[in-house]
């Protein structure tokens, strides 16, 4: 499918929006390499973005953060307008000045979380009523309100509020999601202050390719610094999923960053791209770091397994991070059974590693017009296989 035609106004003049750079674009592939310029700096695409679900990337700090070259990463609006509260971050200079990070930073609209509830919310045209999962006080989320909290909280990118639905639900549940996520959309546009944050559309629609293709005109008619695509990986196969972002990532607007949310896998990061994407964010690396997976150049290493008691070699012989350089998988699988707090940092710190320089690698096969090759070498790095 050819991108969506909508009519582009004179845009960007606001000093808070960010602007997209469309750099180089594969020869073989649709793997784009680009420069996404925000207030805090710019950012080389396609990249990674660490999740820092309650204004803390789990386990690590921003200085790691910044060894690790991370350059961006993501607040979750609904976990901290419960926690500390968005007007108290808001007080003490915003975001990026209470948790010590000065480079980008994107929020996402709590949309996601608020209709995970399913037993603690209701949807109406006005928003979503929701009971918080801490102390189950009764508390709204409109549109209105989530561009609040997202500027109160001063992120650079700014998230639409919308609906995301199951991907298996029936089509005419998916109708009436569509038009109201369409309507709540331009509500955001009205209450967005474009000096403060730059606000992604999020086209929703399944695996449905005619409901994904009506969405993004729909939500492509209003001229926004990017876009992004929402409702994947939510329940479907790999397969399905990737052969829907084929679909739908052609949809979207070539002069701006497409960012597919929530996604995912070492083989998804790497297929996505492939397909056209520019920003991914996954809790993936961060979660399994915490349960003992680890992803290498080898697959996937499960490191309480008794196979590694007497292991002196590292996580991953191919990894240059901390951990691998200096510590063996006899020590790590040691603290990970002895529930030492050192695992978890030690972990994540290997597995943010191994996902930011997959995405380093695949910039610099893009520039270099061998993207395929290195796709088809790096499909099976972190994948379903493994030493265990």
């Amino acid at each position: 499918m050819d991108a969506v035609k909508v009519p582009r106004g004179d845009q960007r003049v606001a000093p808070g929006l960010v602007r997209f750079e469309l750099l180089h674009q594969d020869a073989k592939t649709g793997a784009r390499r680009g420069r996404l310029h925000t207030p805090h700096g710019a950012i080389e695409t396609p990249v990674f973005m660490p999740v820092g679900t309650a204004g803390s990337v789990k386990a690590v700090g921003p200085d790691d953060l910044e060894r690790l070259g991370a350059q961006i990463i993501l607040g979750n609006t609904y976990h901290l307008m419960l926690r500390p509260g968005a007007g108290l971050v808001g007080e003490l200079g915003g975001l990026h000045r209470f948790i010590s990070w000065d480079r980008p930073m994107l929020t996402d609209s709590g949309g996601f979380q608020v209709f995970s509830l399913s037993e603690k919310r209701r949807i109406t045209e006005e928003g979503a009523a929701f009971q918080s999962h801490l102390d189950g006080s009764h508390h709204l989320l409109t549109p209105e309100r989530s561009i609040e909290i997202q500027e109160t909280l001063g992120a650079d990118i700014v998230m639409a509020f919308d609906e995301c639905p199951p991907a298996l639900s029936d089509r005419a549940y998916f109708e009436a999601s569509l038009a109201r996520t369409t309507r709540w959309l331009r509500r955001c546009v009205k209450a967005w202050s474009r000096e403060r944050s730059s606000l992604f559309g999020i086209v929703q629609g399944g695996l449905d390719p005619e409901l994904r293709r009506r969405h993004a005109e729909e939500v492509c008619a209003e001229d926004l610094p990017g876009y992004a695509l929402g409702g994947y990986s939510v329940g479907e196969e790999p397969e399905a999923m990737h052969e829907g972002v084929a679909l739908s990532a052609p949809l979207l607007p070539k002069d701006r960053p497409r960012y597919l949310m929530g996604v995912g896998t070492p083989l998804d990061l790497v297929t996505c791209t492939g397909l056209g994407i520019d920003m991914f964010d996954c809790v993936m690396p961060t979660r399994c770091a915490r349960t003992g997976l680890l992803f290498t150049s080898r697959g996937k290493v499960v490191i309480k397994n008794a196979v590694h008691a007497r292991d002196p070699g590292p996580a991953d012989p191919e990894c240059g991070c901390y951990t691998c350089r200096t510590f063996s998988r006899a020590y790590l699988r040691h603290l990970f059974m002895a529930k030492e707090i050192l695992a978890m940092r030690l972990n994540t710190l290997h597995n943010l590693h191994f996902f930011l320089d997959l995405m380093r690698r695949a910039r610099e096969a893009i520039e270099q017009d061998r993207y395929a090759e290195f796709a088809a070498s790096a499909a099976g790095a972190g994948g379903e296989g493994g030493e265990g």
